[in-house]
């Protein structure tokens, strides 16, 4: 247990210190007013009390995991604080044991279970403090966590279907730039005293000359790459740029589609959740805006929060633009007027869901060959600019 150092004043008015054995900051400060001190200041021994939540190296899934047990020890009848310490002492990860522990000893000072999540934002974003606060309030927090904990699966499958099927592009792309590097390193050099007194075409002038560029100055060739990607960073790095950014890979054939659907069904996933969890439709708005991952949808959502302060319906400012089908704007007006909203969001969810992994399936065929055509033509550029001298040498030769 770790120890506290402390400066107070007695009932006397004098100026004390010492130390004291507890499990928080919180709890120090109750030892010490039992003992009719007056804290001026605690400071845990060896540091502060808690770990920063940067360090924590705990998974989405993992959270997603203890919302599930949780959720379980709840609906059986066993007592918050013995839940935490079950969950407590069957956590495999380290990280999460010490994150555990700091919640139920926050929960044992008497916090809420909501402000003690609110602590770790980085862990516990807004989207989950909301639905839990909401279910601590109205007496279902079980039901709260079990929804959290299958919301979180069904983002992390969606998540994981979409990285894995870009997994094949990527190391095409890795090896077929490797590929070219070490040809312009190794291989093309061999050709070079071969082929210095022959006429040179264009194509093998631009690859001998990439071969010296590369062998000689391939440290100002990784620097100048790495700044033109810092630049590049820092320009999308502004609202403005992100927005025109956005709103060019829209009109990306069949990667566009799947970029709209996967915000929409993040957008439906979440506020349906947290509507059907009790969460207030303004607030609930409010931290779907910000969990979509597109700027032009956000854009719509904040306006159509606004419409929804002044009274309107939440489908009319979402029309705007033509970001979302009209198909799943007309089930929304339904849903609104027959105050079913909830249901059918999540509902939505799931059928954009299956056109959304559709879509990227159909993008990955689609980039596939790209990828190949592109690695093809380089390579053949390769070939070009050696073969083209030893035909014109051959050439020059038979014509004598």
């Amino acid at each position: 247990m770790p120890h506290f150092d402390y400066t107070a004043m007695n009932g006397a008015g004098a100026r004390v210190r010492g130390s004291v054995e507890a499990e928080s900051e919180a709890s120090a400060l109750r030892n010490l007013e039992e003992k009719q001190l007056l804290p001026v200041s605690v400071q845990r021994r060896g540091g502060p009390v808690s770990s920063t939540p940067q360090k924590r190296r705990i998974k989405n899934s993992e959270i997603g995991a203890v919302y599930g047990q949780l959720a379980d020890l709840l609906g059986s009848g066993v007592p918050l604080l013995r839940a935490l310490d079950s969950i407590h002492k069957s956590a495999p990860n380290p990280a999460m044991r010490q994150l555990i522990k700091e919640i139920r000893a926050a929960v044992a000072d008497g916090q809420s279970l909501t402000d003690t999540l609110k602590q770790f934002p980085a862990l516990f974003p807004p989207l989950h403090t909301a639905m839990i606060q909401a279910g601590e309030r109205a007496a279902f927090l079980e039901e709260v966590l079990r929804s959290l904990a299958g919301f979180i699966e069904r983002f992390e499958e969606l998540r994981g279907k979409v990285m894995g099927a870009l997994i094949y592009p990527a190391l095409l792309s890795g090896m077929g730039a490797l590929v070219m590097v070490l040809a312009l390193m190794f291989f093309v050099p061999k050709f070079e005293p071969l082929l210095a007194g022959a006429k040179k075409p264009l194509p093998s002038e631009i690859m001998f000359a990439l071969s010296h560029l590369v062998r000689g100055y391939w440290y100002w060739v990784i620097a100048v790459m790495g700044g033109a990607g810092f630049l590049l960073w820092k320009s999308v790095s502004t609202p403005a740029a992100r927005l025109k950014l956005e709103r060019w890979q829209l009109k990306i054939p069949v990667v566009g589609s799947a970029l709209r659907l996967l915000a929409i069904t993040r957008f439906c996933r979440i506020l349906g959740t947290m509507l059907a969890n009790g969460v207030p439709l303004l607030q609930a708005l409010k931290i779907s805006k910000d969990a979509t991952g597109s700027h032009i949808l956000s854009e719509r959502i904040a306006e159509a929060a606004e419409a929804v302060r002044d009274g309107k319906r939440l489908s009319e400012p979402l029309s705007k633009g033509g970001f979302i089908p009209e198909q799943i704007l007309a089930m929304l007006a339904v849903a609104e007027e027959s105050n079913n909203l909830d249901k059918v969001l999540v509902q939505v969810a799931d059928t954009v869901e299956r056109r959304t992994n559709r879509q990227v399936d159909q993008a990955v065929r689609l980039i596939e060959p790209l990828i190949l055509c592109v690695v093809a033509g380089c390579i053949g550029f390769l070939a070009l600019g050696i073969l083209l001298p030893i035909f014109t040498m051959a050439s020059a030769l038979g014509s004598k």
